[in-house]
C-alpha cells in the first residue's frame, strides 16, 4: 500500500467533501479537550482545524482581539475563506484563545447566513471528583447534540468500538515515534510532524492502514546520519513542518516533543471500564498530559519532559512559544529549573503563525547547535 498520503501536510477539504457527499456530516474540533471518539461514534468526521500555510488573516483581525494568537486568528479566517468544508465545529475552552475562536464564527458565521452545527464545551482545569463529574456532563451536552445533527443514538457499543480504533491508532503512532530514539532514525522530525498532521484530513481508519503501511516498509527506508545534534521541541501549538525544516536545515534533527499537534495528539491507551464508558472517557481527556493549561499536573508535565528529553538523548530543548500565548506564556519560569538539574540546555524562541524572518530562526539555531556541540 502506497503510505505517501502521510507526507501530504497540506489542509486539504478533499476528503470531507467526499464524506459529506455521502450524507455524513463532518465537524472541526478546537483544542485537545474535545473527544473525538465521541464524534466517531456518532458517524461524524472529526477535523482537527489547523492554520497551516495562512500567511493573511486581515479579516479574521477585524473580529478577534489584536491581543489574540496569530494561530487562533489563522484559524478564523480559513472559516471565513471556507478552506474547510464542515457542518460545523466544536470546541472546548483549552484556552482562551479556543474560545474566542468559538464566539467569532458564531458571529461571522451568522452575519454571512452560512448555518452552522456550532457546538461549545468546558473543560476543567484541574482534575477532582467534582471537576470529572461536571465534564462527565458536558460530554453528555456533547453527544446529545451530535446525536440531534446526525440522527444517530451514540451508545455504548458505538463508543467502545470507538475507543478500539482510537487506541489502535494511538498504539501505531508510538511505535512510529519510537523510531527517532535510534541513533540514526529511519524519519526526520520534519517527516514525523507531517505523519502527525495528516490525521487531520482523514477518517481514523485510513489514518490506521496508512500507519501499518507506512511501518511495515522501515526496513526499507535510509537512516538519517547528516545530523548535528538532537534536538527536542515544546511549546504552543505548532503545526508547520517548515519551521521544523528550517532547523534541521542547520544540522539540528528533531527527534522528539510535547506538541498538541505533535506526539501528544493521540497520547497513550484509553483504559476503558465498560461499565461506565463516558466516565472512563472524561478521565482520560482530564488525566492525560497535553500542555501547561491543568492546574495540577504541572509537575507531572515537566516530569514528562525531562524524561523524554533523557529517553530520546538530545543534547538541546527549544522553547518554542507564540505570541500571546496564554498556555505556554511563562511556563519556562517553572520548567527551568527541572531542565537544569537534568543538565539539558534549553532555548527560547518565539514565533508567529506566518513564516517570517526564517533566515533569522535558522542563524538562531544554527548558533544554539554550536553551542551544545561545544559542550557535547
Amino acid at each position: 500500500m502506497n503510505y505517501q498520503k502521510l507526507f501530504e501536510s497540506n489542509i486539504s477539504k478533499d476528503e470531507i467533501s467526499a464524506w459529506r457527499a455521502q450524507g455524513k456530516k463532518a465537524l472541526g474540533v478546537v483544542c485537545c479537550h474535545v473527544p473525538q471518539e465521541l464524534l466517531h461514534a456518532a458517524g461524524v468526521l472529526p477535523v482537527r482545524l489547523r492554520a497551516t500555510g495562512c500567511e493573511d488573516y486581515s479579516e479574521a483581525e477585524v473580529w478577534m482581539s489584536s491581543f489574540s494568537c496569530s494561530f487562533a486568528k489563522s484559524i478564523l479566517q480559513y472559516l471565513i475563506d471556507n478552506v474547510y468544508d464542515l457542518d460545523g465545529f466544536v470546541a472546548s475552552d483549552g484556552c482562551m484563545q479556543a474560545v474566542r475562536i468559538y464566539d467569532n464564527w458564531k458571529a461571522c458565521s451568522k452575519k454571512a447566513g452560512k448555518e452552522q452545527t456550532l457546538i461549545e464545551i468546558g473543560a476543567p482545569r484541574m482534575n477532582s471528583a467534582t471537576t470529572r463529574a461536571y465534564y462527565k456532563e458536558e460530554l453528555k451536552i456533547l453527544v446529545e447534540a451530535l446525536e440531534k445533527l446526525t440522527g444517530n443514538k451514540v451508545t455504548d457499543e458505538a463508543l467502545a468500538h470507538s475507543v478500539e480504533i482510537y487506541n489502535e491508532a494511538r498504539g501505531l503512532v508510538k511505535k512510529v515515534l519510537e523510531l527517532q530514539k535510534a541513533e540514526h532514525p529511519v524519519i526526520t522530525g520534519a517527516e514525523a510532524m507531517k505523519i502527525l498532521l495528516s490525521s487531520t484530513n482523514m477518517p481514523v481508519e485510513e489514518y490506521i492502514e496508512l500507519l501499518k503501511a507506512f511501518l511495515a516498509d522501515v526496513p526499507n527506508r535510509k537512516p538519517v546520519s547528516d545530523y548535528r545534534a538532537r534536538l527536542m521541541v515544546i511549546g504552543s501549538a505548532l503545526d508547520d513542518p517548515r519551521y521544523i525544516e528550517a532547523i534541521e536545515n542547520k544540522g539540528g534533527l528533531i527527534v522528539a516533543d510535547t506538541l498538541c499537534f505533535g506526539s501528544m495528539t493521540f497520547g497513550d491507551e484509553l483504559k476503558l471500564d465498560k461499565s461506565d464508558i463516558l466516565t472512563s472517557i472524561a478521565d482520560y481527556y482530564l488525566t492525560r498530559i497535553v500542555c501547561p493549561r491543568m492546574i495540577d499536573n504541572r509537575d507531572a508535565l515537566h516530569k514528562l519532559i525531562v524524561n523524554r528529553a533523557t529517553d530520546y538523548k538530545v543534547n538541546g530543548l527549544l522553547y518554542v512559544k507564540m505570541q500571546n500565548c496564554e498556555c505556554w506564556g511563562g511556563e519556562n519560569t517553572y520548567l527551568e529549573p527541572a531542565l537544569k538539574e537534568a543538565n539539558v540546555p534549553i532555548f527560547y524562541l518565539e514565533r508567529e503563525e506566518k513564516l517570517a524572518n526564517i533566515g533569522q530562526l535558522e542563524i538562531r539555531v544554527e548558533a544554539f547547535i554550536e553551542m551544545v556541540e561545544k559542550e557535547g
